[in-house]
């Protein structure tokens, strides 16, 4: 007889993904060593000087070692542009290249989840997976945890100017906060990060890593699953490709799609699960008719504007110069503070668009730095970036194989502006962002329009201009909706609706998309979910 694959066999838990909740479950699920643990990332190892360094995150973006490149297709209300659309390729997922921004969202996101059909998704029932796992540098409070896994730190780094937004953003009734994660995020602050002294913090560090020494838990990166496997209407395990050599495993108890909100409805219609026209056009036989893979995708459109200032320290001018470059890395080098040390975006607001709202429907991330677009080298002039984005966003999408080919990326359709109300937000903040800029406490900078442009000013006008400065933020949700009616692709307990076995773990699920930055929601998905499976009654 032949010698055994080692690659093979079987397991208890089959996680596909090891990502920003890849990373939680095989903690939690590997913690009894009575269970056998397989981890499945397509990636690499996070072991990557550019992952750590805060600022890293410039040279994990387009970069093929950290990032799958892949792209939107044209986006009607972008003006037919298409996005870059970075997703995390490295264990810890997103959380090895984002922007380590800690927050929650709004209480009434997940109460509004619980109406929508999920029982045990409300605020209530949610905070205490977010303090399972967190270590905030306040300590242990009614609303924040202390010695889990999941750090959550203050910035080390100050900007004269981003005070001077926040004083400025008072006289237009947008006061300073305290804390964005109790349940109302309304206000200012500077954003808490997922850093440890001046390093980026991602879940393979958080969760991965003291994990990884268990026996029981085995993980392959490299390891790209090419389609689950079925027995009548029971997920059996998975395929995957390593080494250029196709693996079969098998999994016990269940398969855990965690995948993200791209790739995890990639997984289910290359596995035959999804919309019956779209497989069979394809040439992939139908396994399980789910109409609704891939369907509801949404994401946070951050419109970018800019402004040139004047007698105000930015990034841009301190990085573009040899001996500034020099002076930031010595600082970094001495004690992990500095530019080096900085998230994407420093300081935050939430407001509303409009007054007669109940809760704040924008987030700000305003940023002591400027570029053309998104990758473009740094203006050589002082400047700061005030992007604004429509926290829940009317106009969905969708993402789906265009092709039975394992290597061939989904058509991801985000449907930005589609929704007349977002057309409305859209001009609305581009609206209110110039006018916080016109602020008294502003005054001594000066600051001039460069993005959209003071020509724009009519709503028309502000409309094509939010086609033109439009961007993603990076928190696509919503493609494996969760829900209890027929249409829902996994049901509250996160089991895809009509498959034994077989969950799905991510953002993905997410029904609605929450009012805030999306990483620190999926590690409460993923601690929810991982006591689902471990305790079904008590979590169900």
């Amino acid at each position: 007889m032949g010698k055994a694959n080692p690659l093979e066999g079987q397991y208890d838990y089959i996680i596909v993904g090891g990502g920003t909740a890849g990373c939680v479950l095989a903690n939690r699920l590997s913690a009894n060593p009575a269970n056998r643990v397989l981890l499945l990332e397509a990636g690499g190892s996070d072991n990557y000087h550019w992952v750590h360094i805060p600022v890293g995150y410039l040279y994990c973006i387009g970069n093929p070692r950290t990032d799958w490149l892949m792209k939107t297709a044209a986006e009607p209300g972008l003006n037919g542009r298409s996005l870059v659309y970075p997703r995390g390729k490295v264990l810890g997922g997103c959380s090895s290249v984002n922007g380590m921004i800690y927050m929650r969202g709004q209480s009434t996101d997940y109460d509004q989840w619980r109406q929508l059909g999920n029982p045990g998704w409300s605020w209530q029932d949610v905070l205490p997976y977010f303090l399972k796992s967190e270590d905030h540098h306040g300590g242990a409070s009614a609303l924040h945890g202390a010695g889990g896994e999941w750090k959550v730190a203050k910035q080390k780094l100050q900007w004269d100017i981003l005070r001077a937004v926040q004083e400025g953003a008072k006289e237009f009734g947008i006061l300073p906060r305290a804390d964005f994660n109790d349940g109302s995020n309304e206000g200012s602050g500077f954003f808490e990060v997922n850093q440890k002294n001046g390093v980026r913090w991602n879940t393979a560090k958080a969760f991965l890593r003291p994990a990884m020494k268990r026996a029981n838990l085995r993980v392959l990166t490299h390891a790209e699953t090419a389609r689950l496997t079925l027995e009548g209407r029971r997920a059996t395990g998975v395929e995957f490709y390593r080494g250029g050599q196709l693996h079969r495993v098998e999994a016990r108890r269940e398969v855990l799609l965690a995948a993200g909100a791209i790739n995890s409805p990639k997984l289910l219609e290359l596995s035959g699960i999804g919309n019956p026209e779209l497989l069979q056009r394809l040439g992939i036989s139908v396994c399980h008719a789910l109409p609704a893979v891939g369907e509801n995708l949404q994401d946070h459109l951050q419109l970018r504007t800019v402004f040139k200032v004047r007698g105000a320290k930015t990034l841009n001018t301190l990085a573009n110069s040899w001996t500034g470059k020099l002076r930031i890395a010595a600082q970094y080098a001495w004690n992990q503070s500095g530019p080096m040390s900085m998230a994407p975006s420093q300081f935050g607001m939430f407001t509303k668009s409009d007054p007669s709202l109940e809760m704040p429907d924008l987030e700000y991330h305003v940023q002591p730095l400027s570029t053309d677009k998104l990758g473009d080298p740094l203006h050589r002039f002082p400047a700061i970036t005030v992007s604004v984005c429509n926290l829940r966003p009317e106009s969905t999408g969708s993402s789906h194989v265009t092709t039975a080919d394992l290597a061939q990326q989904p058509e991801i359709r985000l449907g930005y502006l589609s929704a007349q109300a977002d057309k409305r937000v859209a001009v609305a903040s581009i609206r209110q962002a110039r006018q916080i800029m016109t602020a008294r406490a502003l005054a001594p900078y000066a600051p001039e329009e460069i993005l959209p442009g003071p020509a724009a000013q009519s709503d028309a006008e502000l409309l094509e201009q939010a086609g033109n400065i439009g961007t993603t933020i990076f928190h696509p949700v919503g493609t494996c909706r969760m829900g209890s009616d027929a249409a829902a692709v996994v049901d509250p307990q996160l089991r895809v609706s009509g498959i034994e076995g077989l969950r799905v773990v991510d953002a993905s699920i997410m029904p609605r998309i929450v009012s805030g930055n999306t990483a620190s929601p999926v590690v409460m998905i993923a601690e929810k979910a991982a006591d689902m499976i471990l305790r079904p009654v008590q979590a169900g």
